[in-house]
C-alpha cells in the first residue's frame, strides 16, 4: 500500500506543478500594487477552474503525505542503531615492553 500511495505522491507532485504552471499570473511587475483589478484575486474571486483543481491536488498531497508519513511511522518501531552488529573482540597479544632507562638529568649550574 505505501508503494501505491508513493506513485500517487510522485504523479500528484507533477500534476500539480502542472496546474500551477497554467494558471495565469495574478501580477503584473508591480502592477499588482497599484490597485489594478487583477491584484490579488482579481475582482471575481478565485474561482476559475485551474484555482479549484489546484487547491484539491493541493489538499489531496498534503492527506496522502500525512498518510505516507503515518505508515513508514507505523511500519519502523526500531531504529537504525538497533540493526548494528557488534563483533567479538580478538585479544591481541602484548608487545613486550623493555625497561625504559631514566632520563638524563638537566645540567646545573653553579654560581
Amino acid at each position: 500500500m505505501a508503494s501505491t500511495l508513493m506513485v500517487l505522491q510522485i504523479i500528484l507532485a507533477i500534476v500539480i506543478t502542472i496546474a500551477i504552471l497554467l494558471q495565469k499570473s495574478s501580477s503584473i511587475g508591480l502592477g499588482a500594487y497599484s490597485g489594478s483589478n487583477e491584484s490579488l484575486f482579481g475582482a471575481k474571486g478565485p474561482t476559475g477552474f485551474l484555482a479549484k483543481l489546484t487547491f484539491t491536488l493541493g489538499l489531496i498531497f498534503v492527506i496522502n503525505t500525512l498518510t505516507l508519513g503515518y505508515l513508514y511511522n507505523k511500519n519502523s518501531k526500531s531504529s537504525v542503531t538497533d540493526k548494528i552488529v557488534e563483533h567479538k573482540k580478538i585479544p591481541t597479544p602484548s608487545i613486550p615492553t623493555q625497561p625504559v632507562a631514566p632520563a638524563p638529568a638537566a645540567p646545573t649550574t653553579s654560581k
